[in-house]
This record gives C-alpha cells, structure tokens and sequence, in this order.
C-alpha cells in the first residue's frame, strides 16, 4: 500500500484541488494529464490510488458516520477512567447547528473529485485500453462513486451532486464551484444511476483484484442490493419508498448468495484473522499491513498501567500480565456499552472473539476492551494494528436478505439462523438458538440483534436502526426503545426526527452561499 499510495500522491494525479474551501478541496501536486495517461500501468496506478483514498477514509468515516450514534457506544469515560472520544454530539445524538461532530462533508468530494477525473479520462481517452480492460476500470469508479454519495445521502440527505471535475490546471474562479445541495430524490436518483453503470460496465467480469481488496462486480452487487434496500423502506425528504425496488434488492443478494465464490468460515474470529486476509467470506475489505499503516483500532483497547494488576478476569483472576500483548502505550477512547456485551449468550463464540470483558474483586462486570481486528505481534516484538477492516462479506448478504424477506411476508428464520449455527458452532442447539419466524416487528428486531452482534465495528449499527422499522412501512427502530442497550429510551426522541441527519458546520455553509442547513437546524 505505500507502494499505492507513492504512486497515487507523486505520479498520478492530474488535478489541481486550490483556491478555494468549497467541498473541502486542499492543495495537492499537479502533473498535466498529457503527460500521463499513456498505458495501462499508469491507468493501474490510478485506480490503486483511488482505493488507497478510500482506506484513508473508510478507517474512520465507517465508525464514525455508520456505529458511533447508534446506541451502542459508552459516554463521558472509559471503565479505566479515560475520556471517550466523540461523546458529544455524536455519541449521544445531541447534534444542533453549532455543534456539528463533522466538517466539510467529512471531507469525502476531495475523493469523489478523482473519481471524477478517472471516469473522464476513460470515457474521452485511453485508447490504449481494450474495452473490458476499459468497462472494469468504469465499473471500479462508478461504484466507488455510488458508495460515497450512498455515505453523504445517509447522512446529509440531499446533497451537493458533483460529477465533473470542476478544479483543473489551477484555472478556478471560486463562484464556478458554488453547488446547491440537490434534493433528497436527486440525490438517490444519482446513487442508483451509478450503481447500475457500476453493474454494467462490470458486465461478466467478476474477478477481484489485490486479494479482495479492490472493488469489484461483487462489491457492487453488495451496495445495490444495499442501496434498493434502503430505497424500498425509509423516506428522506422527497425521496419516498418505491416498493418495487425491493425486488431489485433480493436479485442483487441474490446474485452474492448464488455464486460459489464466497462462504461462510466455519469460525467467526477467522473471518478477521491477519492470517487470513481475503478469505472466501470477504468480498470487500480495506488492506493493512504490518509495517506500513495502523487500522486505527487501538483506541479500543487498554492502557496497560490502567488494566494490569487493577482489574480481574471472569474466573476472578487478577489479571498480572499484558494479557492480550498489547505492548505499546495506547489509550481507550470507546467503549462498547455493557448491557450490550451482557446480550451475547456465552456460547456464542462472537462474544469473546470481539470483547475482553474485566471485572473488579467482587466479580462485578467493570467494561471490556476490543480485541476483533487488534492485529498481530510483528517479528519486532511490536503490537502491529493490521488487520484488514471488512466492508462486505457474505454474512452481511445473508442477514439483508432475511430483511428483505421480512418486507416480503415471507419467513426469515433460515437466514437468521445460518448466522447462529456459526457463532454458536458445536454447542448450537436449534431448539435453544434457534430463531423460529414470527410476525414483522419481531422478526425485524431479531434480525436487528443479529447484525449487532455480528458486525461489531463494521459500520453497520447506526445505519440499520435508521432502515429497519417498528412496523412494515412504519417508523424506523431508532425511534423504538427496543432497539436500545442499557436505557428505557429511544435512541433517537421521535419529537426531533430532524436528527436523523447531520448538520452542516458553518463553514462549509459560509464557504458556499448557495448551500442550505439540513431541514431543523435553522
């Protein structure tokens, strides 16, 4: 990867981000696209580059816009006394115009502008290429593309739509970058329009680059499916549900479940193990690698002079050693709630292949630390943070279509219960850990649980309590106390359903005059 991202930041890019703040745009080298697009290996280089941006991103962006609102997460300090990072207002949903969390739309039109120079380039030039090599490097930046502005709509709503590469070879006047936000429906038009040339420009090609670590036919079968999905249960705006679009989501899945390249692993914990990068569950994934760049996963973890000797483990142990082998200083700075910890069965394998759970002198449950994705220990001696964070895998296939299902009337306890049958392994017993289908609301809130024990810190949390709902065509579950850990409310007060989505900071507002503050900020 720092091979990519050498290529990516000196020889690539053809793009002169400058002169002014709107949409986040920074200062970057320029080389004059004449000199460069030329040959394959250049047109390579490129798209390498556009998914090292995206790892940069995606390390922080999934937790941060797609887990930290959803319930889950502790506030004010960690069991061993450490602040918690982003507890206000993200943490506790306490968002107004003045205190935003985020800025400058996260920064993501800086990656989506390369896109947009990639897709130029090989729709006016690069003859060079032959047409398949040419529709999959198409069907790599128009779902790459689809997948930011899928991020931005789920978080903003409607949103500045921009699909030219406005800043280039420094001539910019900054009132040509003015950009309205689009409505709600034009927003998701454009997302779904993406996604469909993304699934076209694919066409029979479903290979994978980079051991799954590039985007690819599959990863776009996942979003579309994703993305119908959304599409056929929430209202944003003037974007309502299309019904039909349900159907579009199940052929999508459907077309993921079908194919024998992916399967499920027989043990959780080896789905995210280091030596097992790319394996048949993983269809796309960010690649880390020791030596070179940190997964940013330690911020779960313990600060050994605060953990050893001071905490106990769960046979009333003292814990005297660095019992994970964390070996270097970090700091906890969030926290999983315990009343979700306490929801894990303790046959479930997941419960201890994601936390390490502490306890005081009187066997009282104190907190717990992560340990999915903490890594390995490199031939240094050194704690190395790099494991590759997963954005899609075959799981995730399987629990949205048992949703789907559910909008269909039609029984999800089969898709639930692929999922148990793995976590639990030998000692799942279908009697006990079985899920036995029921009406719309229950199955909706099983299927819930299910995702939030399996996909722990894979970005999925706050985005599914936006999705799933109390009721077929109802309100969605984070308007639903049931939908909660360790609190009698909901997690969003259905009095301000404004919060739903994030403000806008006052400067990207006052950077652009033609932008307006998300609907109940004013």
């Amino acid at each position: 990867m720092k091979k990519i991202i050498y290529l990516f930041t000196v020889s690539v890019l053809s793009v002169l981000f400058t002169a002014c703040d709107v949409l986040d745009l920074k200062p970057e080298d320029y080389y004059a696209s004449g000199n460069f697009w030329q040959n394959e290996a250049q047109v390579d280089a490129f798209a390498l580059g556009l998914h090292a941006g995206l790892r940069n991103s995606y390390q922080n962006m999934m937790f941060t816009l797609g887990e930290a609102r959803g319930g889950t997460q502790k506030n004010g300090t960690t069991f061993q006394n450490s602040s918690i990072d982003m507890s206000s207002p993200i943490k506790n949903n306490s968002f107004t115009k003045d205190n935003t969390g985020i800025s400058s739309w996260y920064g993501l039109y800086g990656n989506i502008l390369q896109i947009n120079h990639f897709i130029e380039q090989l729709e006016n030039g690069t003859t060079f290429l032959s047409t398949n090599q040419r529709n999959y490097y198409l069907g790599q930046a128009y779902g790459l593309r689809a997948f930011y502005y899928f991020y931005l709509y789920r978080t903003f709503g409607g949103v500045p739509i921009i699909k030219e590469v406005k800043v280039l070879q420094g001539q910019v006047v900054a009132k040509n970058l003015y950009t309205p936000r689009s409505s709600a429906k034009e927003t998701f038009d454009f997302i779904k329009d993406d996604i469909n040339k993304s699934e076209a420009s694919f066409g029979t090609q479903t290979n994978i680059k980079n051991n799954k670590g590039q985007w690819s036919y599959y990863a776009t079968k996942m979003l579309k499916g994703e993305i119908y999905l959304w599409s056929a249960k929430v209202t944003t705006g003037n974007q309502t549900p299309a019904a039909s679009d349900i159907q579009t989501a199940e052929t999508a899945l459907q077309d993921v479940l079908n194919t024998s390249s992916f399967g499920l692993m027989d043990n959780y914990a080896d789905v995210f193990e280091y030596s097992k990068k790319g394996n048949k569950e993983v269809i796309l994934a960010m690649r880390f690698a020791d030596g070179e760049a940190s997964n940013g996963i330690s911020s779960f973890s313990y600060q050994i002079p605060l953990f050893v000797n001071v905490f106990y483990d769960r046979e009333g142990n003292l814990i005297t050693t660095d019992i994970l082998r964390i070996i270097s200083t970090v700091v906890q700075r969030h926290e999983y709630k315990t009343g979700f910890f306490n929801s894990y069965d303790d046959k479930d394998s997941r419960k201890r292949s994601i936390f390490y759970d502490a306890y005081n002198t009187n066997g009282d449950l104190m907190g717990t630390v992560v340990v999915k994705y903490n890594g390995m220990v490199n031939a240094q001696g050194s704690r190395s943070w790099s494991d590759d964070l997963v954005v899609y895998r075959l799981a995730d296939a399987i629990l949205m279509m048992a949703e789907i299902k559910n909008m269909q009337g039609q029984p999800v306890n089969t898709y639930i219960n692929q999922i148990r049958q793995r976590a639990y392994g030998i000692n799942y017993v279908a009697a006990t850990h079985g899920y036995v289908n029921s009406d719309f609301a229950t199955n909706e809130l099983a299927i819930l649980k299910e995702r939030d024990k399996e996909f722990v810190l894979e970005g999925k949390r706050w985005f599914d309590i936006r999705r799933m709902q109390q009721s077929k065509d109802g309100q969605p579950l984070a308007f639903s106390a049931s939908a909660n850990y360790e609190d009698a409310n909901p997690i969003i007060d259905p009095a301000k359903p404004y919060l739903l989505l994030w403000p806008i900071d006052i400067n990207t507002l006052n950077n652009d005059p033609e932008l307006t503050q998300t609907e109940g900020y004013n």
